[in-house]
């Protein structure tokens, strides 16, 4: 606890953030006081949450997958749902093997593949420039690069067909949705990163009319998506001519589809 932090002061954060309707209030109020360094500072911190700030913004930074991932306001809030796919991005991938996180936002994903797997060749690329600024400083820490630009665009060519793993964490909110999703996100979070357009896949067609060039033989591409989406995504993979299968975790509410390039001899 912060040296000037008080129990009554302690007690009256949590208060303040209970009644803004954060529901882990006493574990939001510990995170913001271990976070700042004066009273005023806190107390700043504390109106912000209270004002709606996701907590991650707020403190600058989130815990994802073991990896602590530096966030400004913003950038994409990475979920814990996303999880899952680095789980089995990392069951997919070894030592050394060449990496790519399309609409990578913080880097989150991709820094957290090359921390479990003690370094990979990873490059990164993401069109919102705060969310390109925020992902080198992540990226940076693993060696890592990251590109500016419209999906594969800014990818340098030489990395074509020699990517072993492509997690494209793509937006796949419907726009219809949107609305609908906590007021955190769609107040917070740039639209480009939730709107996935009519039916939440415009962008995961986007991205499957090119990955299977950039894949090297035996190569996945992991997309994360909703339930109720994956069937329609399960079958844009194959057409796309990945051997396609889906992923599911009931703790973490998960869904990756996984769809990988036939290897060369067959």
């Amino acid at each position: 606890m912060s040296h000037f932090v008080t129990p009554a002061l302690e007690s009256s954060v949590v208060a303040a953030l209970r009644a803004a309707g954060c529901v882990f209030a006493e574990d939001e109020a510990r995170l913001l006081i271990a976070a700042a360094g004066t009273p005023d500072e806190l107390s700043a911190m504390v109106a912000r949450r209270a004002a709606g700030l996701p907590l991650e913004h707020v403190v600058g930074r989130a815990d994802f997958a073991g990896v602590r991932i530096e966030l400004q306001p913003g950038v994409f809030v990475p979920r814990r749902r996303t999880e899952f796919l680095v789980e089995v991005a990392v069951g997919r991938t070894a030592p050394g093997d060449l990496v790519l996180d399309l609409c990578c936002g913080s880097g989150a994903v991709g820094v957290a593949v090359a921390t479990a797997l003690g370094g990979v060749r990873l490059h990164a690329a993401d069109l919102d420039p705060a969310a390109v600024r925020c992902a080198r400083r992540n990226v940076a820490a693993v060696g890592g690069r990251v590109h500016e630009g419209d999906l594969f665009a800014p990818v340098p060519a030489d990395l074509r067909g020699q990517v072993r793993l492509l997690a494209a964490n793509v937006p796949y909110v419907p726009t219809g949705d949107v609305p609908l999703l906590p007021p955190e996100a769609r107040e917070h979070e740039a639209l480009i990163a939730l709107d996935g357009g009519p039916d939440g896949l415009d962008v995961l067609r986007r991205v499957l009319a090119e990955a299977p060039t950039w894949l090297a033989p035996g190569g996945s591409l992991l997309v994360e998506s909703s339930e109720r989406q994956a069937p329609t995504a399960v079958a844009l993979f194959t057409a796309a001519g990945l051997r396609t299968r889906v992923a599911t975790s009931d703790e973490l509410y998960a869904t990756v589809i996984v769809g990988t390039r036939p290897p060369e001899t067959d």
